[in-house]
């Protein structure tokens, strides 16, 4: 697979801020320049307390609820975000940013290194942590006017970014809910993070990172990334309900056996995700980003766990669910667990589902109730009129 770069959704030009004094990285570094792409839906009120923040996970993106401008399907979240759905958009402001080293608008490897114009700063992107994503997006709220946020939601990355949220700023965040994640990537999870690199890094096309100048991107072992990331998202169950060992259509006057190719269903699929997954998503910020997962862990930044919440006001609501191997059930009964030694306030339920991590962005109504009763039940506790 030859792909050249992705002119068109490189060009587009993304509602963001830009903050001039750049950011300052936990690693060191200062970014000189620092924008932050992001997207708004409903309304700010006028004591400006009902600001919901979205974080997304590694491969989404700020088109939570709306349709995405490079692939033209619906956003990610639209079955949960929008008028008389789960984050009501009638009753609260919801905002998603990019992330920092994200690739559609925040300043992340395919960022101009000047904060400009010229060459992107490819692998010379510095090292960044989900404390630095939290941080820009704290620059991005501070901006917006908003001082304490009525929630902070997320999945997967997205629910290490609520609970970075929670322990960096326990005064900005009135509820959170982090979902269908862990306080820290276990060993199994950098180890499938780290397949997905090495297949980047075997693409010829990769060009030591440097691919922008050959007009290329490393298409295949992108590919071959985001299909092995993809099967870590689904269950056996899943796989098995939606593909079994169905074959493909044999060709006609053969025995549509092949050694090579998409002979059954579910090669298929994952060949489709991989394609499309190209067009939409950079190399380089797959790298940045899947690292800074790896590196993330509350417990050791703060000596145990129950610390990084102590004193705590915010409410938690921690959501699981039953066939996530990915992010399995243990790892959110052990955030509770450290959250009640905290004596912080917090909710735990495990949804049972089996459609594996991927549970939280899909059809799932036992999850949609869970997350409306628990924003219904904060809201009436912080005094939000509905």
């Amino acid at each position: 697979m030859r792909c050249r770069m992705d002119s068109a959704a490189a060009s587009i030009e993304h509602q963001h801020v830009v903050f001039e004094d750049g950011l300052a990285l936990e690693c060191g570094v200062t970014l000189p320049h620092l924008v932050v792409a992001y997207r708004t839906y409903g309304r700010l009120n006028g004591q400006r307390s009902n600001a919901v923040l979205i974080c997304h996970a590694l491969t989404g993106d700020q088109y939570v609820a709306e349709t995405h401008p490079v692939t033209g399907k619906p956003g990610w979240w639209d079955m949960v975000v929008g008028p008389d759905l789960p984050i009501d958009t009638d009753r609260y402001f919801v905002i998603c940013a990019n992330v920092l080293g994200g690739c559609m608008g925040s300043t992340g490897p395919r960022s101009p290194r000047n904060g400009i114009d010229g060459p992107p700063w490819g692998t010379d992107f510095p090292p960044i942590t989900i404390r630095d994503m939290v941080h820009a997006q704290k620059l991005l709220i501070d901006h917006l006017g908003i001082e304490r946020l009525f929630a902070v939601i997320g999945g997967s990355m997205g629910g290490m970014q609520a609970l970075d949220w929670a322990a960096a700023y326990p005064d900005a965040v009135f509820a959170a809910v982090p979902i269908a994640t862990a306080a820290y990537h276990s060993a199994q999870n950098i180890a499938f993070s780290e397949v997905g690199r090495q297949a980047i890094f075997a693409d010829p096309d990769w060009q030591h990172g440097r691919y922008w100048e050959t007009g290329k991107v490393p298409a295949r072992g992108l590919a071959v990334a985001r299909m092995a990331a993809h099967i870590t998202y689904l269950s056996e169950h899943a796989l098995t309900r939606k593909f079994g060992r169905r074959l493909r259509a044999k060709p006609s006057g053969g025995s549509g056996l092949s050694l090579f190719g998409d002979t059954f269903e579910v090669e298929s699929y994952l060949q489709h995700q991989g394609s499309t997954f190209v067009r939409r998503f950079d190399a380089n910020s797959y790298l940045t980003i899947t690292r800074a997962m790896d590196f993330f862990d509350l417990a050791a930044e703060y000596g145990d766990l129950s610390q990084a919440f102590a004193g705590s006001h915010t409410r938690f609501c921690l959501v699981s669910f039953s066939s996530d191997w990915l992010f399995p059930t243990a790892e959110s009964r052990a955030i509770a667990g450290a959250l009640n030694r905290a004596a912080a306030n917090v909710s735990f339920v495990e949804i049972p589902s089996d459609k594996g991590h991927d549970a939280f962005l899909l059809d799932e109504p036992d999850f949609h109730r869970t997350l409306a009763g628990f924003l219904a039940g904060c809201a009436e506790r912080a005094g939000l009129q509905s």
